[in-house]
């Protein structure tokens, strides 16, 4: 029986969820999975950007009650210290939790513009240009990273950056987003990831559709 449990909300829509999924798959974590009704009010606002503080994902583990994701990529991080979410080197580590925290804090042209759809495709989409600055800030982070470090992940091997970084690529495989060749190559090897395969498998499997997010600007 597993010893925790995740509370997440919707597969196809929410990228928080996501990266909770991950980094607990990830560390080898056994947990069980609870999803939150498409129609919660509070799920609606945090999948609309409409409220300033996210309570889902959550993972309670052994007593404890983790929320936020970057909260909850430390926790683990902490538990499952050979799991490797953060780099051993302590100036490799930092420069993780670094363009981690940025992920966390930022990019909210890039959320508000191209919306995670794991079910949508766009060939051809004209992102508005509120975006373009948040869309080469990504690219320069990877670009950085797989230079440093030699890839194909971000840190050489996966780490919470990969998991924080993974819903930005399927942002841009929905949206038809064209790259450069190191960065798309990089968003190839995420969407080639078993993990995130299996997420977009379920999220295709999801029933509820949510109309304020199916639009086609």
């Amino acid at each position: 029986m597993a010893n925790a449990v995740l509370t997440i909300s919707s597969r196809n829509y929410s990228s928080w969820s996501l990266r909770g999924w991950l980094l607990c798959r990830m560390a080898g974590l056994e947990f069980e999975e609870k999803a939150t009704e498409a129609d919660d009010a509070s799920v609606r606002a945090e999948l609309l950007l409409l409220s300033p503080s996210f309570l889902v994902p959550c993972l309670e583990h052994e007593g404890a009650r983790v929320w936020d994701t970057l909260a909850i990529a430390e926790y683990l991080a902490e538990i499952a210290p050979g799991a490797g979410l953060l780099p051993q080197d302590r100036i490799v580590r930092a420069h993780c939790r670094a363009i981690c925290g940025e992920m966390h804090s930022g990019f909210a042209n890039l959320r508000s513009a191209l919306p995670m759809n794991l079910k949508a495709h766009f060939p051809g989409y004209r992102t508005f240009a509120g975006a373009a600055g948040d869309i080469a800030r990504v690219t320069e982070i990877w670009r950085d990273c797989l230079a440093r470090y030699g890839g194909p992940w971000l840190f050489g091997k996966p780490t919470m950056a990969d998991a924080m970084y993974a819903p930005v690529a399927t942002r841009f495989t929905t949206y038809d987003v064209k790259l450069d060749p190191v960065s798309e190559a990089y968003r190839a090897t995420l969407m080639a990831w078993p993990l995130l395969g299996e997420w977009i498998a379920a999220a295709k499997d999801e029933p509820d559709d949510i109309e304020e997010l199916d639009a086609e600007f």
